[in-house]
């Protein structure tokens, strides 16, 4: 019941307010305006043989899908997001507001829906599964 946890953990993060202060949080980082849930947990670097790697990767990849397809029959189709831009403005030294920035740095895009007051987005990488909550608009 993998996914029903993500699901969970998204609308565990949708209840909550913000903190005033960013830092660690019981499921990934947060800040004013926003919270980042590592869904898969943290992957210790250096302690997977590649085919643990590539097992992962692939166990990562359908609890993305999963979810998304959870969340669309939720919420209906999301908007893809690409982070290429932000990452470039944020080189040209633009400001870019969190958690937008630390995206750019993690992931090359996301899904993302507009709920409410808030932006919910899901990305995946390599080695991560993130979900995103945020009053932040994305740019």
């Amino acid at each position: 019941m993998t996914t029903a946890r993500h699901l969970d953990t998204i609308d565990l993060l949708r209840s909550r307010g913000f903190p005033a202060e960013p830092g660690p949080s019981d499921v990934g980082t947060e800040g004013p305006g926003f919270h980042i849930a590592e869904l898969n947990g943290q992957v210790a670097e250096g302690a997977e043989s590649d085919a643990d790697a590539e097992t992962d990767a692939e166990q990562r990849a359908a609890e993305h899908e999963a979810l998304l397809d959870r969340l669309t029959e939720r919420w209906g189709e999301p908007d893809h997001f690409s982070l290429a831009g932000t990452g470039l403005r944020a080189e040209a030294d633009e400001d870019v507001p969190e958690p937008w920035l630390r995206l750019s740095a993690l992931l090359p895009y996301l899904h993302l829906w507009r709920i409410d007051d808030r932006w919910i987005a899901i990305g995946a990488s390599e080695t991560q599964l993130l979900a995103v909550v945020t009053e932040t608009d994305p740019l």
